[in-house]
C-alpha cells in the first residue's frame, strides 16, 4: 500500500463491518478510488461476521484495536 488512510472509531454502537464502510467512504471521497484492503488488529477480525463489499479484511499487529487502515493493495503482496 503506498497511500491509506488510518480511520479511528471506538463506537460501540457500531458494527465492525460499519466502521469498515465508513473508512472505505472517506478514503474513496479523499483519493478519488475505492480501497480494496483494510487492515485491522488481528483481535478485532473475529468480530467481522460478513463480507465488506469489495474489500479484504487482515489483521496486522502494528495497528491499534479501534484503528482501520484502508487503500489499495500493492501488486505482489
Amino acid at each position: 500500500m503506498k497511500t491509506g488512510l488510518l480511520w479511528y472509531d471506538n463506537d460501540p454502537q457500531r458494527r465492525i463491518e460499519e466502521k469498515i464502510r465508513r473508512a472505505a467512504q472517506r478514503y474513496q471521497e479523499k483519493f478519488g478510488r475505492a480501497p480494496d484492503i483494510c487492515y485491522v488488529n488481528p483481535a478485532m477480525l473475529a468480530q467481522v461476521q460478513e463480507p465488506v463489499s469489495h474489500l479484504q479484511v487482515v489483521g496486522k499487529p502494528n495497528i491499534l484495536p479501534h484503528h482501520f487502515l484502508v487503500g489499495v493493495a500493492d501488486k505482489g503482496s
